[in-house]
This record gives structure tokens, sequence and C-alpha cells, in this order.
């Protein structure tokens, strides 16, 4: 008898286990995804699920229309919104990482030849 009650609480208790381990924390995370979407406003910066990045234009009652590029607008499920990213400055971000990789590349560039260079001159 001892043994039958000890084998249902080993099944509870990984119910419970399962519980708290993997249901409970993805329906936290649905939930989060649910209210990040239903949140959205025109001009929000956003990144799809496929990796796409856009900037919210409108919302109908289940679909948005997303601006990919100037004057390119699409429509997409608020699913397929995937987070919202923060506003950034494209073009200055794009300048900051250029430089930053131009330089690498001319250091890298100009230490081999800086010393073939010194020996030619001389």
């Amino acid at each position: 008898m001892g043994g039958n009650y000890s084998s249902l609480i080993m099944i509870a208790l990984m119910v419970v286990v399962f519980y708290f381990l993997l249901i409970r924390p993805q329906r936290k995370r649905q939930q989060e995804q649910s209210q990040m979407q239903n949140s959205l406003t025109p001009g929000t910066r956003i990144m799809t699920t496929t990796g796409l990045f856009a900037t919210v234009v409108a919302i109908d009652a289940e679909d948005v229309i997303l601006e990919i590029a100037p004057g390119v607008e699409t429509r997409w499920v608020k699913a397929a919104i995937g987070r919202v990213v923060g506003p950034v400055d494209d073009a200055q971000g794009d300048a900051e990482n250029t430089d930053t990789v131009d330089d690498n590349v001319v250091e890298t560039a100009q230490s081999p030849g800086d010393d073939q260079d010194s020996t030619t001159k001389k």
C-alpha cells in the first residue's frame, strides 16, 4: 500500500516540476509577446520573426502595415512581429561601423607596407 502512494507522489511531483519548468515560462513568454504586439504604434521600429527590420506605418485589427524602405510598404500579421527595436539612426550607425572597419583594415594593410617603404626610402 505504501508503494502505491509513493509512486503517486512521484508522478504528482513530476507534473509540478514540468509545470514550473516548461509550461509556466512558455505562457509568460506568450503573454509578453502578445502585449508587445498589441502595444505597437505607428513610428515604432520593429524586427519581424524572419529578421526583417521595418517601421510600423499603420495598424489594422490583426494586420500591421510596415515600411521596409522609403516608399515600400507591406502588410503583415501582428503575430509576425518578433520584437521592438530601439530607435537607431541607420546612417550614423553605418558610418560608425564603416569607420571602425576601415581603420582596422588600413592599420593592417599599412603595417607590412610601412616596413617595406622605410627600407626603400633609405
